[in-house]
């Protein structure tokens, strides 16, 4: 049955990380009255990814807090205080929150801010009478929300390239590497013909592609062929030296918005390395491993790189994949039993968005024309979060970022200042600034 209307300022749909701290920071002010609505039954984060050990890329400051108010109560460090960690923690000495606790702290933070509404999918969105109309799904039945703003929070999802047939996909022996640890077992269980060795393979060159390889490295029988391949020229190591760190900055942010579509996404195809390489210490780990396993005899262990998928389809022995190299122009074709798919995820514009497309900004290929403030509507009143990549560079799915992005977003629906928000945190400038407090040349004296 239908439930009457309830009204927010503010909307925000999806709970991932970056919602959560919208949701926390506007917790407890007067004036701001917001609801977070996630599809979900409960909060959720890559739990395909939870492997023992694995700890977040960012410090832990990079909570949903901290870096906009550290006197938050959904602070991190407030969170391992109310569950008798802190000290624990602070013996341990390392500033890299495990990933598993780092998600247990989001979903404290879910179950503790009251704006946060579980079990409620979006299914329509109408503007009309000087609001937003959202029909939204839940246990009840059909509920109608009224909204002044919104928030868009519904993150990205898997992407598995086109080179892959589609009789291929039906075989369960490929798996996005969001799937991991739901399908690992099943991918470690002999198939087939249990009198050879097995083949296994990763494709993907980031962090995700890495810890898979390493927990395969560890796991698989030493007959077994293990096969890493990626169509990066080398496994990059993530950039995490200071300078660099200074580019996730207002400062970065402003220059990269400034420059023209086709520089940005020069810029964007360059940059990968700086948020989607792998930790520095567990690429030591990984050769460590192979180091280990060499002593004996050549492990059955292959790794290559500068190799992109051209085809990777089903024969009756298994996945037949065709790899080309790119540089010497040469395939490399093999079977394998069973292949995990480490290609990263995808924006796309969600579904429920079209009954307000006319009120959202778009650029010529159909992405976002997402403004220097997060906003994509015509009335500046739609917001996004971890959507402009295009836009606003790397530091879109940066968790140490999504504060400043909040803080941001959070002014300019209040129309004050809520949260301080740094303009200048880099020593260095970027673009061509101009030199202070040196002496110029004179037009005249240029080419003398």
């Amino acid at each position: 049955m239908n439930q009457p209307n309830e009204h927010f300022d503010v909307i925000a749909i999806g709970a991932g990380p970056f919602n959560l701290g919208f949701a926390a920071l506007t917790d407890g002010i007067e004036d701001f009255n917001v609801a977070v609505l996630e599809a979900g039954d409960q909060f959720i984060w890559h739990p395909g990814m939870m492997l023992p050990g694995t700890h977040l890329q960012v410090p832990f400051m990079a909570d949903l807090v901290t870096l906009a108010d550290p006197t938050n109560k959904y602070s991190f460090l407030n969170y391992l205080k109310s569950k008798q960690r802190i000290y624990p923690f602070y013996i341990r000495e390392d500033f890299y929150a495990l990933r598993q606790e780092y998600s247990n702290y989001l979903a404290w933070a879910a179950e503790n801010i009251h704006s946060v509404r579980f079990g409620h999918r979006v299914l329509e969105t109408e503007y009309r009478d000087g609001r937003y109309h959202l029909s939204v799904l839940t246990e009840a039945g059909l509920s109608h929300f009224t909204a002044n703003k919104l928030v868009l929070g519904t993150g990205t999802q898997p992407f598995l390239p086109p080179v892959i047939t589609d009789a291929a996909a039906k075989t369960g022996k490929i798996i996005h590497s969001s799937q991991y640890l739901f399908e690992r077992d099943a991918l470690l269980a002999p198939a087939g013909d249990t009198s050879r060795p097995q083949v296994h393979c990763v494709v993907g060159s980031g962090q995700s592609a890495a810890e898979i390889f390493l927990d395969l490295l560890r796991s698989v029988p030493e007959d077994d062929h293990l096969i890493w391949a990626t169509r990066s020229e080398r496994y990059f190591p993530l950039e995490y030296t200071k300078l660099t760190l200074e580019m996730t900055s207002p400062e970065y942010i402003d220059h990269f918005h400034g420059l023209p579509m086709a520089k940005r996404d020069q810029l964007n195809a360059e940059q990968k390395g700086l948020y989607k390489g792998i930790n520095a210490d567990l690429i030591n780990e990984i050769h460590e491993e192979l180091y280990e396993r060499s002593i004996d005899g050549a492990a059955n262990v292959h790794l290559r790189t500068g190799c992109a998928a051209k085809n990777i389809d089903v024969v009756a022995e298994g996945i037949a994949i065709s790899l080309h190299h790119e540089r010497t122009d040469e395939d490399l074709d093999f079977v394998v039993d069973n292949l995990v798919m480490a290609t990263g995820y995808r924006a796309g514009v969600p579904d429920f968005l079209s009954g307000i497309s006319q009120r959202i900004e778009y650029l010529a290929d159909g992405r976002f024309n997402v403004d220097r403030e997060y906003s994509i509507g015509s009335e500046q009143d739609i917001f996004v979060q971890n959507a402009e990549l295009h836009t606003h560079g790397f530091t879109a799915p940066d968790l140490g970022m999504g504060a400043y992005r909040n803080s941001v977003i959070i002014n300019r629906i209040a129309g004050r200042e809520v949260y301080p928000v740094e303009e200048r945190i880099a020593f260095q400038e970027f673009g061509a600034a101009q030199l202070t407090g040196l002496p110029t040349a004179s037009p005249a004296n240029l080419h003398a």
